[in-house]
């Protein structure tokens, strides 16, 4: 263990220990504002922790760590390290930086990490640097929760692996595509706080079992629109983003989990874009086969957050009418079209043309989010639609286009649901090659025998109801 740490702590940058410093000061709270460790990294009042040398950081601190690692009583470290109650200190700073594998074969620092500059100001680091991020095409990052899983269950533990397999398969990884395309591998958790901007903080407390993967889930989204967001800033096309993760999010409410649904990652991750960036605006789309009821019932009065829901008519949990238009200052900011049965790509296409992107024309967001389920495809075996690869490509290419128009290219997917894992795992690189602006390989994916005629009256009758409702 001793020359392992040894060998981690010879290959740390500056802002490495920044994040290992920072977060266990934050989570054990030893420090008081008189301690101080090692010449001028001081302890204040005000902030977690202040730098007023920078000379000193840069000298001084890898030794001042070393004594974090191994104690008190080793490598002259009682003449570093002024600290009370070194022992604890050192132990959760150790677990840190095992948990995070702070090492240099990570590709940035990590998402809602804060750290110390110069003038004492604290500052979030992103998981990629922005020069990264302003050449990529893709961001992803994933999180596989494998603890969380019932044998024989649908939404099972062998979805997000198997997506990473067939992209990995189709050549459409960081491995392949080099720059076009980054994994973030090393972003936070979200906390408690962050989840109670949605749920309830008693809900939250008692999801003991599978707290810790939903939370990484949360927090997966929340680092992409941190990154997308910063990337913009910079006045550059951002990266589409893209969470692989699972629990999914858009049935959980506020104090229940529904759905196979834990937390309401693209909700959370919707108030994350606007207490923490100031984003106001926002539409969110989803097209997965069943109604995201929990990211319904979150925004429904309020007229910041467009919700648009397509969704199998009468299917699972039973809401999504089309009346359902919003409450209070929000009415008009909820759009739900049940689709009949076997509705197709035929539908899907009129849908987007003539309905989603008029309202999103009228809305101008400044950031789009996407529950993107894959349910909707004819070989799901929870859903009764028809779409197929092709369908996925083309809303991703839409989706894409759209962003670009209205708000800068900012845009992140999120998982929720499909079952079907080849037809995943296929719908899903398709939507990587749309990102990419390749040509699509659908026609190779997709077997037409498995379609039938699509409900074309009944489809166009659902479009003219919901445009009369919302005056497009």
């Amino acid at each position: 263990m001793r020359s392992s740490l040894a060998s981690i702590v010879r290959n740390w940058t500056i802002d490495d220990i920044h994040y290992a410093l920072t977060t266990t000061i934050q989570k054990r709270g030893i420090l008081k504002s008189s301690e101080t460790y090692g010449c001028s990294w001081s302890i204040d009042a005000s902030t977690p922790f202040s730098i007023s040398s920078i000379h000193w950081l840069r000298h001084c601190t890898m030794q001042f760590a070393t004594s974090l690692i191994y104690g008190p009583n080793n490598d002259g470290s009682k003449e570093i390290c002024h600290v009370k109650n070194h022992g604890i200190f050192s132990k959760y700073f150790r677990t840190v930086l095992m948990r995070h594998k702070i090492d240099r074969q990570c590709r940035g620092f990590v998402v809602n990490s804060l750290a110390g500059s110069e003038d004492g100001k604290l500052e979030m680091k992103l998981a990629v640097p922005l020069q990264q991020l302003q050449e990529a095409r893709i961001v992803f990052c994933t999180e596989a929760a494998i603890g969380h899983n019932q044998e024989a269950h649908p939404e099972c533990n062998a979805r997000v692996p198997a997506v990473l397999e067939g992209l990995e398969k189709a050549r459409l990884t960081p491995q392949f595509r080099h720059k076009d395309v980054i994994r973030l591998e090393n972003f936070s958790s979200a906390t408690v706080d962050d989840i109670a901007a949605v749920h309830s903080k008693y809900y939250v407390r008692g999801m003991e079992k599978t707290l810790s993967e939903a939370l990484r889930a949360a927090g997966a989204g929340m680092a992409l629109v941190d990154s997308v967001i910063a990337t913009s800033k910079m006045g550059k096309e951002p990266p589409i983003g893209f969470a692989l993760i699972r629990p999914p999010g858009h049935h959980a409410v506020p104090s229940n989990p529904m759905g196979f649904c834990i937390f309401g990652n693209i909700a959370i991750a919707a108030r994350h874009a606007q207490q923490k960036h100031g984003v106001k605006k926002i539409l969110i789309i989803d097209f997965d086969v069943h109604h995201g009821n929990g990211t319904n019932d979150a925004f429904y009065d309020d007229p910041d957050i467009y919700f648009l829901s397509t969704h199998q008519a009468g299917g699972y949990p039973g809401t999504g009418k089309f009346s359902n238009i919003g409450e209070g200052a929000g009415e008009g900011t909820t759009l739900n079209l049940p689709l009949p049965s076997g509705s197709g790509d035929e539908a899907m296409s009129a849908v987007f043309d003539e309905v989603i992107v008029p309202v999103a024309q009228r809305f101008k967001p400044e950031l789009i989010l996407v529950s993107a389920g894959y349910d909707g495809h004819v070989l799901d075996p929870l859903g009764g639609l028809q779409f197929t690869n092709g369908t996925y490509y083309r809303l991703a290419l839409n989706i894409k286009a759209l962003a670009k128009e209205l708000c800068g290219g900012r845009c992140v997917f999120f998982l929720e649901g499909g079952y079907n894992l080849k037809s995943l795992s296929d719908s899903i690189s398709e939507t990587f090659r749309a990102f990419l602006g390749e040509n699509s390989l659908a026609s190779k994916l997709d077997n037409p025998a498995f379609l039938e005629d699509e409900p074309t009256l009944k489809v166009r009758e659902a479009i003219h109801q919901i445009k009369t409702l919302h005056s497009i």
